[in-house]
């Protein structure tokens, strides 16, 4: 089911061009299409071999109809591609969000045009992009940066296609990426096929927009010289243009243009991917699959036992017959439990693939040996997360501490929708809310401003027990700034230090490339500049105890 509901298309079936004729027909073969004899060949030739059809399995997902671009969809997509050249240059912040709101004025104009209508799921999935898309203008850290918009885009192509099936949902996320090539195309040919009229209605703007932005830079140009007041004010407010980047502004109005496009192209006529063709796997014998499910399970078994007497002994009972300190036992056996975590994820889906499923009793059985190991991973997963906050208590937070205990958590939402799906009689909510949790996790984690996060951690510990590890804390982004501005003397100049000479390095960022994170960044180190880090030849960060030849930590 798509996002949006679509109108069939006159005289196409329900299923698709792929569907097949109504006589039974093999999709693909028959007279119609060149396969077997034809009329009139007389019954005496021999049966043809079917030729190969390459992507046949891509036919049943074919769109039941594709409505033309109309001249708004292109300009929609034509000023993306202009504000992309424009304002992504310098960085992200809300020019990202900038560009999406004209991207999506394209989509709805296209989706409108298709006769679609908005459902719950898509009203949902943008709400989330929309969020995630948010987090380059709160925030300056790189990686939650980068997750938060590839996740916006996997959920902008999700809301636009629709899928409940796993099919559907996975071949949804990344389909913008073949749409970028077709798209380009399909404009083309709607606007050659609609003759002048739709020409007719972009060029005037194109012009108009053209002309207007001569007048700006030309009265622009000459009030700036006039006035300092009004050229600091048009300073801020216009980017800086320099010939050398006309190849990269090119190459963002490409993408941007291109992203615009394909979004349209989409709503314009998604392809059904629920449709695709799964076979389903070949049934095992009860023997043959239950046998080694059931030895993973009292494998697992054993661990939670295990586990049970460790936490009931104590964890300093542990340390004391291993001769391990706090940090080495969490490290020791945390990356281990990660990956037992996910590849029993792996085992669960094969293990459903192959289960024997012919009687009650095989499927009773299949939910028994699944469920056991899905509560059992549970506790693998509580044990990881165990021993990461161990680690964490012992060492401090870092940024990569901080990622893998967001996943760990995020693959135990999964096995509990696992078990609650074993639960009950139909598991066709499954992939959306597997995904729904996924897009839940990615949000939050950008959301809440890991570097941030870190900080506050490292300096309410070194608040409380006088310890801090500044290797956690150093290689930061700007987002640390107002927590590390709590750390007294030397601590907070070593801490500061590489931040400050970043942001002095880079300069102010214009008002559509800047986060809040960084401004307010700016502003503390404005008022409160880190101390001369050179005293006598000697560094802050050695007179409080930090090698200025420092390694980031994990």
């Amino acid at each position: 089911m798509s996002g949006f509901s679509t109108p069939a298309a006159d005289g196409v079936p329900p299923g698709g061009a792929g569907a097949g004729s109504a006589a039974g027909t093999a999709p693909g073969f028959g007279p119609a299409l060149g396969y077997g004899p034809g009329p009139g060949s007389g019954g005496s030739r021999a049966p043809q071999v079917p030729a190969p059809r390459p992507f046949a399995w891509l036919r049943p997902s074919d769109p039941d109809r594709k409505a033309p671009a109309t001249g708004r969809t292109v300009l929609a997509a034509v000023l993306t591609g202009l504000l992309a050249s424009v304002l992504l240059m310098d960085g992200l912040g809300v020019n990202l969000l900038l560009c999406a709101a004209l991207a999506t004025v394209g989509a709805g104009t296209a989706a409108r045009a298709a006769g679609r209508r908005l459902r719950v799921w898509t009203a949902a999935w943008s709400a989330l992009a929309l969020a995630l898309l948010a987090v380059p203008a709160l925030y300056e850290a790189g990686w939650p940066v980068v997750l938060s918009t590839v996740w916006a885009v996997g959920l902008a192509s999700l809301a636009l296609y629709g899928g409940r099936r796993w099919s559907g949902v996975l071949l949804a996320l990344p389909g913008l990426l073949w749409q970028l090539v077709p798209a380009l195309g399909w404009a083309r040919r709607s606007l050659r096929g609609s003759g002048g009229n739709a020409r007719g209605r972009v060029a005037p703007v194109l012009k108009g927009g053209l002309v207007a932005a001569v007048l700006l830079a030309v009265f622009g140009t000459l009030f700036a010289g006039a006035d300092a007041a009004m050229a600091e004010v048009l300073g801020s407010l216009v980017p800086s243009l320099d010939l050398g980047e006309l190849p990269s502004r090119v190459a963002l109005f490409v993408l941007g243009l291109a992203a615009a496009l394909g979004f349209a192209h989409i709503a314009a006529g998604p392809r059904r991917w629920d449709r695709t063709p799964v076979r389903p796997g070949r049934a095992r014998s009860r023997l043959e699959w239950a046998l080694p499910l059931a030895a993973l399970n009292l494998m697992f078994g054993a661990f939670a036992v295990v586990q049970a007497v460790v936490v009931l002994g104590g964890g300093e009972s542990v340390l004391e017959r291993t001769g391990m300190s706090r940090s080495e036992y969490a490290r020791q056996g945390f990356w281990q439990l990660l990956v037992i975590t996910v590849l029993t994820l792996v085992v669960v889906a094969l293990a459903k693939r192959w289960a024997p499923r012919a009687t009650g009793a095989d499927r009773r059985l299949a939910r028994l040996l699944l469920g056991a190991l899905c509560l059992l991973t549970l506790v693998v997963v509580a044990s990881a997360l165990g021993r990461m906050w161990f680690y964490v208590d012992a060492s401090g937070l870092t940024a990569l501490r901080l990622w893998v205990l967001a996943v760990e958590l995020w693959l135990g939402v999964v096995f509990l929708l696992l078990i609650a799906a074993g639960l009950t009689p139909s598991a066709g909510w499954l992939p959306r809310a597997v995904v729904l949790s996924a897009a839940l996790a990615a949000a939050g984690y950008g959301l809440v401003g890991p570097d941030a996060l870190v900080a506050e951690h490292n300096v309410a510990r070194f608040e409380r027990t006088g310890q801090i590890d500044l290797r956690n804390v150093r290689g930061l982004s700007p987002d640390a700034v107002p927590a590390l501005d709590r750390l007294p003397g030397d601590y907070r100049t070593c801490a500061l230090g590489v931040i400050a000479s970043d942001l002095a390095q880079a300069g102010p960022a214009p008002w559509y490339a800047a986060s809040l994170a960084g401004a307010r960044a700016r502003d503390i180190l404005a008022e409160r500049p880190p101390a001369d880090r050179l005293t006598g030849r000697e560094y802050a960060c050695d007179r409080v105890g930090l090698r200025h030849e420092f390694t980031f930590g994990g």
